[in-house]
């Protein structure tokens, strides 16, 4: 179970890696040097629904081995679907940092949402930061 999960880490980080980088002729690796623009705001979207996604379905997968999440208010309904749909809205409340306190993360699911939070907390800083490091190397050049 969790060689499964470390494999979603995985691809999710290299998805990510991937989307943020490109070869040029060459085969040199570079990362896409824009502004502030609609590729950029895009691009933070994508990287967002692709954590929200990877922890859903790590929420999901665990809850066949554990009792993960828990949901304070029940409506009876407990299929497949539904409960992977409650994985990924519990999954982007987490990485939004919402947190509304319907459904309660339990053992591992804890450290699992402490882990996106805090992902969904640093990434736009992240990407704020990536688009001054090149508007200032842009100036310098």
């Amino acid at each position: 179970m969790y060689i499964i999960i470390i494999g979603i880490f995985l691809i999710m980080l290299v998805s990510v890696l991937q989307f943020i980088s490109y070869k040029d002729d060459n085969k040199r690796v570079k990362t896409h040097q824009t502004g502030i623009s609609l590729e950029v705001f895009y691009t933070l979207i994508i990287i967002y629904c692709i954590v929200i996604v990877g922890f859903g379905l790590i929420y999901f997968l665990l809850s066949f081995y554990q009792l993960t999440l828990i949901e304070n208010v029940k409506d009876g309904n407990m299929t497949i679907t539904s409960l992977l749909l409650r994985c990924f809205y519990f999954s982007g409340v987490t990485l939004l940092t919402i947190g509304y306190g319907d459904i309660t993360p339990l053992g591992i699911g804890r450290v699992i949402a402490i882990i996106q939070a805090l992902i969904g907390y640093l990434l736009p800083t992240a990407f704020v930061l990536k688009l001054v490091h090149f508007n200032f190397q842009e100036k310098r050049n």
